[in-house]
């Protein structure tokens, strides 16, 4: 049958990039222009269409700062973000004895996250959380030696659904913090046991969830950024076994070696729970399965 549509039109236009364009560039943007203009094709899409799909995207930009990326959580909700990590971490989820595995880092990350001190509590003005000691040890994947000096980065919301940046009843940097292992590999710090929250609904992504009858929560879970010189930087989150979101998160985030237990804690006046959380990080010039 010919073709409604002028059949020329998306190979001139892939042909248009000129012989400087590298060649992964070439082949990102052949792609991405065939799929989108095939979309645009087969769905018959409108002006009126494109042109509200458009103002979803500038309305994430007007929306996204240093503090709240927008376009990012945009991005989480159609589970591009989740897809791309299976992707780039594939050969790690495959192994036997696999490497800590990744998470999406989501829209709340700050890269001013202050230094604390091991044993600090992060939070102020909660009073309603569970109160918990959390601990782990970073090593080497491979030797499962520790590793001094590892840098973790911790965040999470609060239990009203809300991370510091959001809240202006929350103080700077709550619930936030980085870390330095000391000379076993050891963290430790005091933190709430993370609630369920529902994804904004005052920006383009959680209309999106809205138009698409979606529910819009997250389950309950910690952000953790491990870093160390000469090591693979790692981006994950931690989610509570106990949460009822666990198999379906508004994000498609949650793998299940990332899920962990809250256990009791004995003889602590600060935290009646405990989570133990060791992270195993990969060597630069390594692979998971080398």
């Amino acid at each position: 049958m010919a073709s409604r549509f002028d059949p020329n039109f998306t190979g001139n236009v892939i042909n248009a990039m000129g012989p400087k364009t590298s060649p992964r560039l070439r082949q990102l943007m052949t792609g991405l222009i065939q799929h989108v203009h095939d979309f645009a094709r087969e769905n018959e899409l409108t002006v009126d269409e494109w042109m509200a799909g458009v103002q979803l995207i500038n309305w994430a930009g007007r929306m996204s700062d240093a503090k709240r990326n927008e376009g990012q959580l945009l991005c989480d909700v159609i589970g591009l973000e989740s897809l791309v990590d299976e992707i780039t971490y594939k050969l790690a989820d495959e192994a036997k004895d696999a490497p800590t595995a990744t998470a999406i880092l989501g829209p709340f990350f700050r890269a001013d996250t202050p230094y604390r001190k091991n044993g600090d509590n992060l939070v102020t003005g909660v009073k309603d959380g569970e109160m918990t000691f959390m601990h782990g040890q970073v090593v080497d994947f491979e030797t499962k030696k520790p590793l001094v000096g590892a840098t973790v980065e911790v965040w999470q919301a609060s239990t009203n659904g809300l991370y510091e940046q959001q809240d202006p009843n929350q103080v700077e940097h709550n619930l936030r913090g980085k870390f330095v292992t000391d000379d076993e590999g050891r963290y430790y710090f005091y933190c709430l046991r993370p609630t369920p929250y529902p994804v904004p609904d005052d920006g383009p992504a959680g209309k999106l969830l809205q138009l698409m009858d979606r529910h819009p929560f997250r389950p309950a879970h910690i952000h953790i950024i491990a870093t160390h010189d000469g090591y693979k930087p790692l981006t994950t989150q931690i989610f509570d076994r106990k949460d009822k979101y666990l198999t379906n998160d508004s994000v498609f985030a949650v793998k299940d070696s990332l899920i962990v237990d809250f256990v009791p804690r004995e003889n602590d006046p600060q935290a009646g729970l405990e989570l133990k959380y060791d992270v195993k990080m990969v060597p630069e010039n390594k692979s998971a399965k080398s």
